[in-house]
């Protein structure tokens, strides 16, 4: 009895473990989508120099989960938890790898002489989606709905659609203007990186449905 119950003392704590390192993840998104318009030096540096409690806390949630399956052995929903906890555990590190690279993205365009040929991109639209996203898939983890990260599904192209439109307007003006394609090829990856975090979010709502049905779900991306 008392191995059972460290066991699932164990999984309560891993399980609140994860949940804040999404919540730190999202915030982390967040603050980035918002520094593509606002360029503030501040919170450039402070997202791009607190990666590393992100990376610290994806490596000990990880090593929680190899400890609890060699000690424990468990089967069933409990081995589909952990497994599901190692895979989004590595989704939202990258997700927040991305937040990272969209900062530095920003910084390098704000050092530029050339800033202002393509302040006129607005990223606001995408963002919004891609964080609708990452905060759906967050919430049908903390929930175990699947229906709600089938919903993340829907999405997805809408965001690619964004991504395929800012690379036409940045390869005419690259186009245009090629004495200047640092910027502008910064702009772009800046769409690149938010679309992967919408790949993120949708990997994160298929291991949601793995989690709560056992089944499991790719899509095509």
């Amino acid at each position: 009895m008392e191995s059972y119950y460290t066991f699932h003392l164990e999984l309560e704590k891993l399980n609140k473990k994860l949940l804040g390192l999404t919540a730190m993840v999202e915030d982390r998104v967040r603050r980035a989508a918002k520094v593509i318009e606002t360029h503030d030096a501040e919170q450039l540096k402070s997202i791009i120099l607190s990666d590393y409690e992100i990376d610290e806390m994806e490596v000990e949630i990880e090593e929680d989960c190899l400890k609890i399956i060699a000690l424990h052995q468990p089967v069933a929903s409990d081995l589909r938890f952990l497994i599901a906890v190692i895979k989004i555990n590595a989704e939202v590190e990258r997700i927040a790898d991305y937040a990272v690279n969209i900062a530095m993205r920003v910084e390098t365009i704000a050092k530029s002489e050339a800033q202002a040929m393509v302040a006129n991109i607005d990223f606001n639209e995408m963002s919004e989606k891609v964080i609708t996203m990452l905060q759906t898939s967050l919430d049908a983890l903390v929930n175990r709905d699947a229906a709600l990260a089938r919903k993340v599904f829907l999405l997805d192209d809408e965001v690619d659609s964004y991504r395929s439109e800012i690379y036409k307007q940045v390869k005419e003006m690259i186009r245009n203007n090629p004495e200047h394609p640092g910027p502008l090829l910064n702009t772009y990856l800046i769409a690149r990186h938010l679309e992967r975090i919408a790949d993120r979010a949708t990997n994160i709502s298929e291991e949601v449905i793995y989690l709560v049905e056992g089944v499991v779900t790719r899509t095509i991306s």
